[in-house]
C-alpha cells in the first residue's frame, strides 16, 4: 500500500516528481466533466513511462476478439473505450531546449487536485546551468459548458533566456491496450480560421456495423503579452501555435489556452467544426478568470447536496470527497444515452462503458444525491438497450432479454468466456435497480411505462436458463459465474438463483399492477405467470444445515476452507501471484456472493442469518474485487460489528489513493466508489428505504467525532448529522415527513416552521 498524496479534507496534494509511480499520480489526478476527461498527465513534454490518456464519453471502437477459442455465441468484437486526441499538449521550451521532468534537474514539484472547484494545478522549479525555471499549469474541463477544457500555463526564469510557449491539439495518439499498436483514428483535416486553430478525425471502418464517430477539436490561445514571434504549425492530425518571447530574469510570461471538443453524439457532421469553433471562441472572450467563476460555483452547486462530512478522520474525509468528486466528473446524469464507466475517463481497462455496477453499486448514491432525475435517466438507458439484450440472449439460444456485462450498445462485447457466458447475474441488479428506484421514490410512473418491459425480458430470460432437477424436484441453474469472479462454471450458485427467483416472483406481482392497458400490450398469459411462480417458489437454494447457513455453491463446502488470514502476505492480491487454475480451486472469495444476495434481500431475513453467513463467508474473503469492502462493511455495521465495519469502510473508502490493489495505475476504479457512500450512509448511518419507508439506525465509528450528510428524498432535501451527542435530522426543504429513527418513528417539520417554535428532533 502506498498513499503519496497528503491527507487533505479538499485537495489531493503532491509534493516532490514520483518517477517510479508516476502512472499511478496521473490515476488519481485525473478530472471530468461527464463530456470528456482526461488523466492527470504533463502538458508539456515528458519523456519517462507515462499513460497519456484522453476519453470522450460514448465514444469507442468496437476492436476484432475472434481467435482460437472463439465460440459460437461469442461477442464478435470487444467494445473499448478509445484514447481520444490530446488537447493537453503545451511545450515549454526555455532557449530552444523543451522542458521534460524526466530529463531536468528538479527543485521542486506539487501537483493538487482540488476537488472542490475541479481543477488541477501543477508548479516546479527547473535548474538548468544558466539558472533556475519556474512553470505553473492549471487546468480544468468545465462542467458550466461541458465541451470546454481551460488551461493557464506561467513562466518565469531568474536569467534572461528565449521562452517559447507551443499549445497545440495532437490527435496522433493510440490505445495502451490495442492489438498490434493499432489506431483507431483517420484524420479528417486541420483549419486555421479566425485565429482558431481545428483538427478534425473519424473512426476507422469497422466490419460489425456499429457507429463510426467523427470528432472536432479547436483551440485558441492568448498570449500575457506580445510575443516577438509567433508561428503556426499543422501537419496530419497536429496543429500548434508557437509563442516566442525574449525574457528578462524574473520576468513573467504565458499563456491562456481553450479547446473545444465536439462530437457527432452531439452535433450533426456539417455544424461539428462550427460548434467547435464558436464554442472555443466564446470561451476565449469569456476569458480563464470567468470560465474558473463559472466552474467553481457549478462545483458548489454539486457539493451543496452531496457532500459528506466526517469530522475527526482526515483520511476518510479525504477518501469520500475524492470518490464523489470522480464520480461526479464521469457523469452526472445529463444524458440517458451515457453510463457510468468502470474506468471513467481515467483509463482503458475493462473497455466498455457498463457494468452491472451501476445498477447494484451507483444508482442508490445517485437517486439519493443527484435526484431522481438522473437516477430515472440511469433506469432508461437499460430500457433504450432491451433490444440489445433480447439479441445477447438469442445468441445464447434462450429466449427473454439478457442483460450485458459489458456494452454501449446494449449487445454484449466483453471478450472474456466466463464473463459473457456465465455472469447472467447481472440481469438481477437491473430488474433489482428498479425495485429499489421505486421504493426510494414512490413513483411507479417509470416501472409502469418502461420498467415492466425489462422486468418482463428477464424473466422470459430466467424461464429459460433454468432446468428441473427431476431428482431434486427443485429449479436449478447450472454453468455460472456468481458475483465471485474466483469460481467459474459452477451449479447452483445461491446468489443467482436466489436473485432470479426473487425477480420472478416480483415481476409476476407487478404484472398484476400495472395499467391494463400496458399488461395488454405485453402479451402475458395466465399460463406464463403461473410459471414464473412456479419456478420462483421451488428454486433450489444450497443450504447447510449443520452450519444453518446458504452454501455459495453446490460444491463449495467441499473446498479445502481456511481464513484469508492463513494466507502470506508476499502471496497477495492472489490475482497477481497466483495462477488462474490455482485461484479457481482455492476457497478465497474475491468479493460478496452469497452475502451479495443478503446485502439487496436484507429486509426478507433476520440479523442472525445474516450474521451467520457473515462470519463463515467474511473471513475467506481477499477484498480483491474493488466492490468488495462497501457491502461487508454495511452488513458488518448492521450486525454490530462495527470495527470490521469501519475497517473495510477505510479500504472501499481509500481503494485508490492507497492503491490498496495494487493496480490504481490502470485508471481508477470509478463504480466503485459509490461504495464510500453507501459505506457511510447504508452501513454507519443505517439509512434503509427498500421497505418503501425512511429509516436510519445511526453509529459512530471510533476516532470520529461526528458525521453528516444530506439526501433528496422524495422532493425534500434532509440533513442528517451523527456525534456523540446524538442524531440530527433536519427537513431542508420540501413538506413534512415522517420517517423512523432507532425504530421510533419522527415526524420532520420544514425548516422554516421550526424558525415558528418547531423543534428539529436533534440528539434523539
Amino acid at each position: 500500500m502506498k498513499t503519496i498524496f497528503q491527507y487533505d479534507p479538499w485537495r489531493l496534494i503532491e509534493t516532490g516528481l514520483h518517477k517510479q509511480d508516476m502512472r499511478l499520480c496521473e490515476s488519481i489526478t485525473s478530472i471530468g466533466n461527464g463530456h470528456m476527461g482526461m488523466r492527470g498527465n504533463f502538458e508539456e513534454r515528458y519523456s519517462g513511462d507515462s499513460h497519456r490518456g484522453t476519453y470522450l464519453a460514448g465514444v469507442w471502437f468496437p476492436d476484432k476478439t475472434r481467435v482460437g477459442w472463439w465460440k459460437n455465441g461469442y461477442p464478435l468484437y470487444f467494445g473499448k473505450v478509445i484514447n481520444a486526441m490530446n488537447i493537453l499538449s503545451l511545450r515549454v521550451r526555455i532557449d530552444r531546449e523543451d522542458i521534460d521532468l524526466f530529463c531536468d534537474r528538479v527543485e521542486s514539484f506539487s501537483r493538487v487536485l482540488d476537488m472542490k472547484a475541479g481543477v488541477l494545478t501543477r508548479e516546479f522549479t527547473i535548474r538548468r546551468d544558466e539558472g533556475t525555471v519556474h512553470v505553473f499549469f492549471e487546468r480544468f474541463v468545465s462542467i458550466a459548458r461541458p465541451e470546454i477544457l481551460a488551461l493557464r500555463c506561467r513562466v518565469k526564469a531568474d536569467y534572461d533566456c528565449k521562452v517559447a510557449l507551443i499549445p497545440a491539439i495532437d490527435a496522433q495518439v493510440h490505445n495502451e491496450d490495442a492489438n498490434y499498436d493499432e489506431t483507431f483514428w483517420l484524420f479528417e483535416g486541420e483549419e486555421d480560421d479566425q485565429d482558431v486553430l481545428s483538427v478534425a478525425v473519424r473512426t476507422k471502418e469497422n466490419p460489425f456495423g456499429t457507429p463510426r464517430f467523427a470528432v472536432c477539436g479547436a483551440m485558441a490561445a492568448v498570449p500575457t503579452e506580445k510575443p516577438r514571434k509567433v508561428k503556426t504549425g499543422m501537419d496530419e492530425g497536429y496543429v500548434s501555435r508557437k509563442f516566442v518571447f525574449d525574457v528578462e530574469a524574473g520576468q513573467t510570461v504565458g499563456c491562456d489556452k481553450f479547446v473545444s471538443v465536439t462530437t457527432s453524439r452531439d452535433h450533426s457532421e456539417e455544424t461539428l467544426l462550427s460548434a467547435a469553433q464558436a464554442g472555443v471562441l466564446s470561451a476565449r472572450d469569456a476569458g480563464y478568470d470567468a470560465l474558473r467563476r463559472e466552474q467553481e460555483r457549478a462545483w458548489a452547486r454539486r457539493w451543496e447536496k452531496a457532500d459528506v462530512r466526517i469530522e475527526g478522520d482526515v483520511a476518510g474525509q479525504q477518501g469520500i470527497r475524492f470518490n464523489i468528486f470522480q464520480l461526479f466528473s464521469t457523469y452526472y446524469g445529463e444524458d440517458a444515452r451515457l453510463n457510468i464507466g468502470p474506468k471513467g475517463f481515467t483509463g482503458e481497462k475493462y473497455g466498455g462503458a457498463t457494468y452491472w455496477d451501476t445498477e447494484a453499486y451507483c444508482l442508490p448514491m445517485y437517486t439519493a444525491i443527484a435526484g431522481e432525475e438522473v437516477a430515472r435517466n440511469l433506469l432508461q438507458y437499460r430500457w433504450l438497450q432491451l433490444d440489445g439484450a433480447y439479441h445477447n440472449a438469442r445468441q445464447q439460444g434462450l429466449p427473454g432479454a439478457l442483460y450485458p456485462m459489458v456494452t454501449f450498445t446494449g449487445v454484449e462485447c466483453h471478450n472474456e468466456w466466463e464473463i459473457t457466458f456465465e455472469e447472467i447475474h447481472r440481469n438481477s441488479a437491473v430488474a433489482y435497480a428498479i425495485y429499489a428506484y421505486t421504493q426510494y421514490t414512490g413513483d411507479r410512473s417509470y416501472l409502469d411505462e418502461f420498467g415492466i418491459d425489462v422486468l418482463l425480458g428477464i424473466a422470459r430470460f430466467w424461464v429459460g436458463r433454468v432446468h428441473f432437477s427431476k431428482r431434486a424436484q427443485k429449479y436449478m441453474i447450472h454453468g455460472v459465474t456468481g458475483p465471485n469472479e474466483y469460481e467459474n462454471n459452477v451449479n447452483n450458485n445461491w446468489y443467482t438463483n436466489r436473485m432470479a427467483a426473487w425477480e420472478l416472483s416480483y415481476t409476476a406481482e407487478q404484472l398484476m399492477l400495472v395499467p391494463r392497458e400496458k399488461a395488454q400490450k405485453l402479451g402475458v398469459s395466465a399460463e406464463e405467470m403461473r410459471t414464473f411462480r412456479e419456478i420462483s417458489e421451488k428454486m433450489y437454494l444450497p443450504y447447510d444445515a449443520q452450519r444453518d447457513i446458504f452454501v455459495q455453491h453446490d460444491t463449495f463446502l467441499d473446498k479445502d476452507l481456511m481464513p484469508a488470514s492463513s494466507l502470506p502476505e508476499d502471496q497477495r492480491p492472489l490475482n497477481q501471484k497466483w495462477s488462474w487454475d490455482k485461484i479457481l480451486r482455492s476457497c478465497f472469495i474475491k468479493q460478496a456472493d452469497v452475502l451479495q444476495g443478503l446485502y439487496f434481500l436484507e429486509h426478507l431475513y433476520d440479523k442472525d442469518v445474516i450474521r451467520r453467513n457473515f462470519e463463515f463467508y467474511e473471513p475467506m474473503t481477499v477484498h480483491e474485487s474493488s466492490l468488495s469492502p462497501c457491502v461487508h462493511s454495511i452488513l458488518a455495521a448492521s450486525i454490530g460489528e462495527l470495527q470490521k465495519a469501519q475497517e473495510l469502510y477505510r479500504r472501499t473508502a481509500r481503494l485508490d489513493l492507497d492503491n490498496i490493489n495494487n493496480d490504481t495505475e490502470d485508471g481508477l476504479h470509478i463504480t466503485s466508489m459509490a461504495g464510500s457512500w453507501l459505506s457511510i450512509v447504508q452501513g454507519f448511518a443505517g439509512m434503509r428505504t427498500i421497505t418503501g419507508e425512511l429509516s436510519f439506525d445511526p453509529q459512530l465509528p471510533s476516532g470520529w467525532e461526528g458525521y453528516a450528510f444530506k439526501i433528496v428524498y422524495r422532493g425534500r432535501l434532509i440533513e442528517v448529522s451523527v456525534s456523540h451527542e446524538g442524531t440530527g435530522l433536519r427537513l431542508l426543504s420540501g413538506d413534512a415527513l415522517d420517517v423512523k429513527l432507532h425504530g421510533k418513528s419522527v415526524t420532520l417539520v420544514p425548516a422554516s416552521q421550526e424558525a415558528q417554535g418547531h423543534q428539529p428532533p436533534d440528539s434523539l
